[in-house]
């Protein structure tokens, strides 16, 4: 059933992916899904407010119907949007429901202007929803050349779509199906993807890894302050035994994407009193700043060495001053590490994937790293396979931090060679995440794939934390067998002798010109034969 849906979604973007890159018709096909699902949510409300059955109304334009009675009637018409609003946090009006647009694009007379003006009318009316629609921009010279042609294309897309039911399913397979699309469009979009992405089953370890010992926390809080599309933040009510009382608190600098996480919240059923999102820089000021501000997990997939600002004024701020000296201009790393830890609960576990650099480079962020280890912040450090991420080959590490712990040894796990090769990316199976969490579990060595350091031998490698230093993964080849080697270099001698008597003969044999024979005489010398 998820397959098919799945399937049936994206082949609704064939009109779109002859005309634009797969990361800018991602923004058109999402928000389009998005909002076919808010209109017909509200059709199937309705039936229930008018405590109708849904077998009796059972296509959508019964339920349709049923919605443009109720509110003619003046007697009911307020309360049931006002009841909508209070149970949806939202209303639309008849003539902009999704399956109403999508019967004029079958009839050939739907207008491109009337679904801009329901995605203002539902943008502008609710906060919730505001500039979510704004990258979806029907006036773009992409989607045709002139206001008929982009007319066509919305068109055929809106016909393929409404033969979707988007909300008859139990659970979250419509925010399952959105987040299929978006491993989709990551892996069409190519580099450009990384921003909003994490693979799906790196994102599943690194929830797993934020969850361990808090399962059966009542309320859960989980932090990412550079969300993305917020796969990873979704990601973790999965390994907790109460799923649906997780609160989400996330930031997102890019737009685009921000609106895209907040999509994927509201189509995973996350009500809007459980999620605290913001678009904004998360390094250029804190955030939040207001109880509750710290989390019983953080999880973080930032932009590798990214530049930032560095401004010494930060030496004064909480999330940096304890560290004595800023994460460099060039290499935002750090910085991200410290932000996602300063807003860690004591009780808590933070996850960050970064490239490996951040564990053995010396200056600055030297500086910080001996005094997160002198603290005893770095719980494990896990080495991951190259090709992994959308847009980048190389290799990464998740690192796992912890307050207020009685040890200072970390943990190093090397899952670098724990993979199945991809076309493109290379990608992790269940078993290999399987076994990085039970070796992360048992905290004990594991023969070229895990050591747990103490805080000494750390210090002896002068906190540098690369992992080859602490788990030896090399493979003694065989001893050679000369005599075997001697053997055949033998055989291949005299091979070549046979070889050359015959070829020598073939030459010896030839009926040539005088102009050839300065070649011929040449070729006789190579062989050792001299006239």
């Amino acid at each position: 059933m998820g397959a098919e849906l799945n399937q049936k979604l994206f082949s609704a973007a064939d009109n779109l992916r002859s005309k634009m890159d797969a990361s800018e018709y991602k923004n058109y096909l999402l928000g389009l899904i998005f909002y076919k699902y808010l209109s017909d949510k509200l059709l199937v409300q309705v039936v229930e407010l008018a405590d109708e059955s849904l077998d009796t109304y059972a296509t959508q334009e019964k339920q349709t119907e049923l919605y443009q009675e109720l509110l003619n009637d003046e007697d009911t018409k307020d309360d049931l949007i006002a009841t909508l609003v209070d149970t949806l946090g939202y209303d639309i009006e008849p003539a902009y429901l999704f399956n109403v647009l999508a019967d004029q694009a079958k009839q050939n007379i739907f207008q491109l202007n009337d679904l801009s003006n329901a995605f203002i009318q539902l943008s502008s009316k609710y906060k919730l929803f505001s500039g979510l629609f704004d990258d979806v921009d029907l006036q773009s010279k992409k989607l045709g050349s002139d206001d008929q042609q982009r007319n066509v294309t919305i068109t055929e897309v809106l016909k393929k779509l409404d033969d979707v039911n988007v909300v008859g399913y139990e659970g979250d397979v419509i925010g399952d199906a959105y987040e299929y699309l978006i491993g989709q469009f990551a892996s069409e979009a190519g580099k450009k993807a990384g921003e909003f992405y994490t693979p799906h089953m790196i994102s599943d370890m690194m929830a797993q890894l934020v969850a361990i010992g808090q399962e059966d926390k009542k309320w859960f809080s989980v932090f990412d302050p550079t969300m993305g599309s917020g796969s990873l933040m979704l990601n973790v009510r999965h390994y907790l035994n109460h799923p649906e009382k997780v609160k989400y608190h996330g930031q997102e600098l890019n737009t685009t994407t921000f609106n895209l996480a907040k999509m994927n919240l509201i189509l995973h059923g996350v009500d809007n009193e459980d999620m605290n999102v913001r678009n904004a820089d998360t390094l250029n000021r804190d955030w939040p700043t207001d109880e509750p501000y710290t989390f019983d997990s953080v999880v973080m997939n930032p932009p590798y060495s990214a530049k930032w600002s560095a401004d010494k004024g930060f030496l004064d701020d909480s999330r940096f001053n304890r560290y004595g000296k800023l994460a460099p201009k060039s290499k935002a790393d750090f910085a991200f590490v410290l932000h996602g830890y300063y807003h860690l609960k004591e009780t808590g576990t933070m996850a960050i994937v970064l490239p490996h650099g951040i564990l053995f480079r010396g200056a600055a962020e030297g500086t910080i790293r001996q005094k997160l280890l002198e603290d005893g912040s770095i719980y494990a450090v896990i080495g991951m396979p190259s090709n992994l991420f959308f847009g980048t080959s190389i290799p990464t590490t998740v690192i796992v931090l912890k307050k207020n712990r009685t040890d200072r040894d970390v943990l190093f796990i090397d899952a670098s060679n724990e993979f199945v090769k991809g076309k493109n990316q290379n990608k992790l199976t269940e078993e290999n995440i399987d076994k990085v969490i039970e070796t992360y579990n048992k905290r004990e060595n594991v023969d070229k794939y895990a050591h747990l350091a103490t805080f000494e031998e750390i210090k002896e490698n002068d906190y540098n934390l690369n992992i080859p230093r602490y788990v030896d993964t090399f493979e003694e080849e065989e001893p050679v067998d000369m005599k075997a080697v001697g053997t055949e270099m033998k055989e291949i001698q005299e091979k070549k002798q046979v070889l050359q008597k015959r070829l020598l003969e073939d030459i010896s044999s030839l009926q040539y010109s005088e102009e050839d024979a300065d070649w011929i005489q040449g070729a006789l010398e190579v062989f050792g034969y001299d006239k």
